[in-house]
């Protein structure tokens, strides 16, 4: 479990929360559940998060107050994820700060690739800051320059390719099915069509290994996806 990323999830139906909090643990990062507004302000105030999922209608106090409090005090990345239908409740929440929103009920593998959409653009370290450079063996990002290099030689990638391993290597121990990639990166829904995935992890795998042969960097799980080769 990537440890460092830690994810408070607001929810007061217990079965949403805990499946909210095994979809996170899958994900690879750390859930904490809450299950009313009071609540949530007490593990906001005594912890720094790396993102907050929040239910709108709670308990105590609602989630439009938290949403309020979580904006006024920090810029961590808020997905809302409610019953609530209506569109003014999307576009308000949206403009008091939720980076997305998420209606119920939800589709897991939906929350799970919005989750690593949400972190990637943030790519946040504990504390808040903003990492820059992420590296994994012999290979680093720079994520300020969209620049990848391999033992110092700088390798050539697509917006796509460099997207597609940014999100990896911004959650190493995390096992990415297709269609986690394709609707995290390309942003749409995914209908079951791996070829286009299968094509852009070939020429990744064919630039990486013309960088370093000695080495492999991505990982295939059969039956279940790809992730960074520990």
């Amino acid at each position: 479990m990537k440890d460092s990323i830690d994810i408070l999830i607001i929810e007061d139906d217990e079965d949403i929360n805990r499946l909210l909090c095994t979809i996170v643990r899958k994900s690879g990062y750390s859930p904490k559940a809450a299950y009313s507004g009071t609540e949530a302000v007490i593990h906001l105030d005594s912890q720094k998060w790396d993102m907050v999922l929040l239910d709108l209608m709670l308990p105590g106090l609602s989630g439009e107050e938290v949403l309020e409090k979580v904006t006024k005090e920090s810029n961590v990345p808020i997905i809302i994820i409610s019953a609530k239908l209506e569109i003014q409740s999307k576009i308000n929440a949206l403009r008091a700060g939720a980076d997305d929103y998420i209606i119920k009920p939800f589709d897991i593998d939906e929350v799970s690739a919005r989750i690593d959409s949400c972190l990637r653009r943030y790519r946040q370290l504990p504390g808040g800051t903003t990492a820059h450079e992420i590296s994994h063996k012999d290979m680093m990002i720079d994520t300020n320059a969209k620049r990848v290099t391999v033992n110092g030689n700088e390798v050539k990638l697509t917006a796509r390719e460099y997207e597609i391993l940014l999100l990896l290597m911004s959650s190493p121990h995390k096992i990415f099915s297709k269609a986690n990639l394709y609707e995290s990166v390309w942003g749409e829904n995914f209908y079951g069509d791996d070829n286009i995935i299968n094509v852009h992890l070939s020429n990744i795998r064919h630039k990486l290994a013309k960088a370093n042969q000695h080495e492999e960097y991505i990982e295939t799980i059969w039956g279940m996806g790809c992730k960074l080769k520990s």
